[in-house]
């Protein structure tokens, strides 16, 4: 046990040593729809580091709760990627965030169901100071088989205006 103890915090020393920075952020929403009387909430956590100046891996992690007139669901998703940097300047970095999503929604008093996502995410990081930045990723282009209850299967290119999530990083 302390071997494997050993090894993995040799491992992460290693990954953190050449790393040029690591980032945590994330999301969060709230909406009330009166006409259904529907309330969502989601909470979407992100980490990651950067492995040079271009390339990135990281991950986040979603929790979306929606409930309202009888019928509630909770759904959770992990979502890995590599991050590729093409611009940057000063102030602005262009990115697309290339991975994969899993999830699970639970619907009250009906089975589990399994998602899933494959695709590019593209993005904007606006440099606030030293440390943080406001990041928006707008829109999804790839593949979704019912990815977090959405019950919406299919492919292709998903660029409108409620595909804008907007959150914050800080990098150390």
């Amino acid at each position: 046990m302390k071997k494997v103890l050993m090894t993995l915090f040799v491992l992460f020393a290693v990954v953190t040593a050449y790393a040029q920075e690591m980032y945590v952020g994330g999301g969060i929403s709230l909406w009330r729809n009166h006409d259904l009387e529907k309330t969502t909430f989601s909470i979407s956590p992100e980490f990651g580091y950067g492995l040079n100046e271009k390339w990135s891996v990281g991950g986040q992690l979603i929790l979306d709760l929606n409930g309202g007139d009888g019928v509630s669901s909770t759904a959770f998703a992990l979502a890995p990627y590599a991050r590729f940097s093409y611009y940057e300047n000063d102030i602005v970095r262009l990115f697309l965030d290339m991975g994969f999503g899993v999830s699970v929604n639970k619907l009250k008093h009906a089975d589990s169901e399994a998602g899933f996502e494959l695709g590019v995410k593209p993005g904007i990081a606006v440099k606030l100071n030293e440390n943080f930045s406001f990041v928006s990723k707008v829109g999804f282009a790839g593949f979704r088989q019912d990815y977090r209850g959405t019950n919406n299967s299919g492919f292709g290119v998903y660029a409108d205006g409620e595909a804008i999530s907007i959150g914050i990083e800080y990098a150390f």
